[in-house]
């Protein structure tokens, strides 16, 4: 870190006589100065919250630091608590890999698996819903299962995030992991949509709210420079469970039928649910101050930074989402077979895997919020160039599943690394819970919306599904401009920084 004023944490945290925290800090600057450290993450405070870090991000002083009496001043664009979360001035050291490190990624893939591979075949459930038990019920009804399950999963994770900064992931992945299992065994034996939804959408919910902050926190511990691979190489996991899942429902939904389809998920769940209770572990010394509070401070949002980035998710999760759970009931609204129409999810699972290692691995090596810029324009060309002129052209439908399901791989792979480049990594887990808590109300209304736009011009009409797909591919534009927009402002116009 660059420091332009030697005295700026003296004068503006008084911690003179403070502490470092255990573990491994290194000290910058020489003996006579213990107050000024280079602090791990691209954001320091707003003494210094243009000054390059150690994020190996390639990045220069940019700008004077402004002057400030005490940090108590809650005049400028930062609150006291993003001061005092960006203030640590300290760099931990990160294994960036070895035995314990690939065994926490593969622990957090197994955790994600039951969690994200399951929403992610929520197309296949969606079309079975709406033929069999909810035949009776409007899609922006059944829409609302889906967006239930995922708000709770992104709701309940703003309490969850805070209690494995400073408790651990231990209890947390295997009180979820149960719940998961729980909810997949229980909804076998569900016929009405109340039942359906206190099962898949709360049961499920709450079992991957507790499983979600864990699985990526536990990575943040373990990787600093290599983040984005390792997050990428974990988040395949949805991408793997939402081509597993519905290949293996098209087999068993019409010999077995779906009570025992859902058992047998249940069963795999439950095999997954044993490494990542093993591999998920914390490293780094528990956040300072202990937990005060479960509840998110939401001063985190006087940073502009963070809040068009938490923005970027809502309008990100609105047009993710739309595909991911309507593809199937499109193509066999639009003449394939069930079968093909189940494949064309599994072909978007398959690309995604993809698109979750190799935007991760490019994402640490020219900038985080550069690539999501980049991956969620593709989205959005995706949707308006190839799925909304498609129709029935069977060829330009598995075009567009392949493009998108690489475009969007990197949508939830990416967000958690770019949210790390502005928090210590021993307060990731309340920042990032923080902006999935934003995100929740995206994931919430996401499917309904799509549900509700389906019947505009009358059931069927090929006018509800342009105003779904229009709704998707101007909601990826929006969230393209607020990743923008919090790049800008965190380094400027320069398009070759690497941030």
């Amino acid at each position: 870190m660059t420091a332009h004023q030697t005295n700026a944490e003296d004068t503006c945290l008084n911690n003179h006589n403070q502490r470092p925290l255990e573990g491994h800090v290194h000290q910058k600057q020489a003996p006579q100065d213990p107050d000024i450290f280079e602090k791990e993450g691209s954001l320091t405070s707003k003494e210094a919250i243009r000054v390059s870090s150690d994020l190996d991000i390639g990045l220069e002083s940019v700008g004077q630091l402004p002057d400030c009496s005490n940090d108590n001043d809650t005049d400028g664009n930062y609150g006291p608590a993003v001061d005092r979360v960006l203030s640590t001035a300290t760099t931990l050291d990160f294994p960036e890999g070895g035995t314990d490190g690939w065994l926490v990624v593969f622990g957090a893939w197994c955790g994600m698996i039951s969690v994200f591979g399951l929403i992610n075949s929520s197309a296949v459930f969606e079309s079975y819903f709406s033929t069999h038990q909810l035949a009776e019920h409007s899609p922006s009804e059944i829409g609302w299962i889906f967006s239930l399950y995922l708000f709770l999963v992104f709701f309940v994770g703003i309490q969850v995030g805070p209690i494995f900064d400073h408790y651990g992931g231990r209890i947390l992945v295997a009180a979820g992991s149960v719940l998961i299992c729980a909810s997949l065994l229980i909804l076998s034996w569900c016929e009405t949509y109340y039942q359906i939804i206190l099962t898949y959408s709360v049961l499920g919910g709450l079992g991957g709210a507790l499983l979600n902050p864990p699985a990526y926190g536990s990575i943040a511990h373990f990787f600093h420079t290599r983040r984005g691979l390792a997050t990428g190489i974990a988040t395949t996991s949805g991408g793997i469970g939402g081509i597993v899942f519905p290949l293996l429902l098209k087999k068993l939904l019409p010999t077995l039928g779906f009570a025992w389809s859902c058992r047998i998920l249940a069963l795999i769940n439950l095999a997954l649910a044993l490494p990542a209770n093993l591999f998920i572990k914390t490293r780094l010394p528990r956040a300072p101050g202990g937990l005060s509070s479960v509840w998110p401070d939401l001063t985190i949002f006087r940073d502009p930074r963070f809040a068009f980035s938490s923005l970027g998710i809502i309008f990100m999760e609105w047009g993710l989402f739309i595909p991911i759970t309507f593809i199937v009931s499109y193509a066999a609204a639009h003449g394939s077979v069930a079968t093909d129409a189940y494949n064309l999810l599994a072909y978007l699972n398959a690309a995604s895997v993809v698109g979750r290692v190799v935007p991760g691995f490019l994402a640490d090596k020219f900038g985080r919020f550069n690539v999501i810029c980049i991956t969620i324009s593709l989205c959005c060309i995706t949707i308006l160039a190839l799925w909304l002129p498609a129709a029935s052209n069977q060829s330009t439908l598995v075009a567009f599943a392949v493009l998108f399901g690489f475009a969007s791989g990197s949508n939830l792979s990416l967000i958690p690394v770019c949210f790390g480049q502005l928090c210590d990594s021993r307060q990731y887990g309340r920042f990032f819970s923080t902006a999935m808590m934003v995100a929740s109300f995206g994931t919430l209304s996401s499917v309904p919306i799509g549900g509700a736009l389906l019947g505009v011009g009358g059931e069927g009409a090929e006018t509800g599904w342009r105003a779904v797909i229009l709704f998707s591919g101007i909601s990826y534009a929006v969230a393209v401009l607020c990743y923008a927009t919090a790049r800008v402002l965190a380094v400027g116009w320069g398009m070759r920084v690497k941030f």
